[in-house]
């Protein structure tokens, strides 16, 4: 069992399913054609951007990279820190009903190495969209997080 089941489980068992403040990393991954990575939940079948949360000991870039890999099978060594996001659209309930205060630090990349590929087994797919385009059973965190103004800067 990694180091954030651990964690996680330890401090479930000592609240139960009521909020508890996570720290985590999204990542926006776009390609040449300007759309970006998106990964369709197993638990939720929503789609979100990669990302997780932040496991004791390790920097949020590191969050950050290991989440981008284990989501996706890519790798970046070039992530820009574009924004801290939090509060009401940050609360997420999971379907056995843990409740989480998401404190979401986005980064972007543009360079990407590796396959594309679901390397665990939270996704079920991994698509490309174009900001004009996205689906439409989207998670409300992926939703405010792309129409957000920070996400415009670097779309230019």
């Amino acid at each position: 069992m990694n180091k954030l089941k651990d964690y996680v489980q330890t401090m479930r068992e000592l609240i139960g399913h009521r909020p508890f403040i996570m720290v985590g990393a999204a990542i926006a991954v776009q390609n040449e054609n300007k759309e970006f990575l998106l990964q369709l939940r197993k638990d939720t079948k929503e789609w979100g951007l990669p990302g997780g949360a932040m496991e004791p000991g390790e920097t949020i870039e590191q969050t950050a990279q290991r989440e981008l890999y284990e989501e996706t099978g890519l790798s970046s060594n070039q992530l820009s820190l574009i924004s801290v996001f939090s509060g009401p659209d940050f609360f997420f309930e999971y379907p056995n009903g843990d409740q989480v205060h998401n404190v979401t630090h986005l980064f972007f990349t543009d360079t990407v190495t590796g396959t594309l590929s679901l390397n665990d087994d939270e996704g079920i797919d991994l698509k490309y969209f174009s900001l004009q385009n996205l689906p439409s059973k989207m998670d409300l965190r992926a939703k405010s997080i792309l129409s957000s103004p920070s996400m415009k800067e670097v779309t230019i």
